[in-house]
């Protein structure tokens, strides 16, 4: 891959597609354009529990905000870039649809109340309703 392309990356559990802007021993520095996958809440240390000293609250990389994202991460994207906010939104809403399936499951529980803080960032940040 060279400098230029349009590639997907995974990134702290969340997927993204980008355009590679910088070539490094073990990383590419990507540029964000689209979400995929939100990236998920909580521990990234101790994933899917809800027990934890620390969830976090997880928010999806920005748009065209540069990140490094090792090689083996980085796979060529061949579709058409999907629009930002309207990407972002279709992550978040199926990530909160997975979360809202098991209802009772406290990592669900916690989850679900982070995602809805950091929904409300987006609205403020990209001017996005969601659902």
């Amino acid at each position: 891959m060279q400098i230029n392309d349009i590639v997907t990356g995974f990134k702290n559990t969340g997927k993204y597609v980008g355009e590679i802007t910088s070539i490094n021993d073990d990383t590419y520095t990507v540029r964000i354009l689209a979400v995929l996958i939100h990236p998920k809440q909580g521990d990234l240390h101790n994933p899917n529990q809800a027990d934890v000293p620390f969830f976090h609250e997880r928010k999806a990389l920005a748009y065209r905000e540069q990140t490094n994202i090792p090689l083996k991460m980085v796979k060529p994207y061949n579709d058409g870039v999907p629009n930002y906010k309207q990407s972002l939104k279709e992550a978040v809403n199926k990530l909160q649809t997975t979360l809202e399936k098991d209802p009772d499951n406290q990592y669900n529980i916690r989850s679900l109340e982070a995602l809805q803080s950091v929904k409300k960032e987006y609205e403020l940040m990209y001017d996005i309703q969601f659902n």
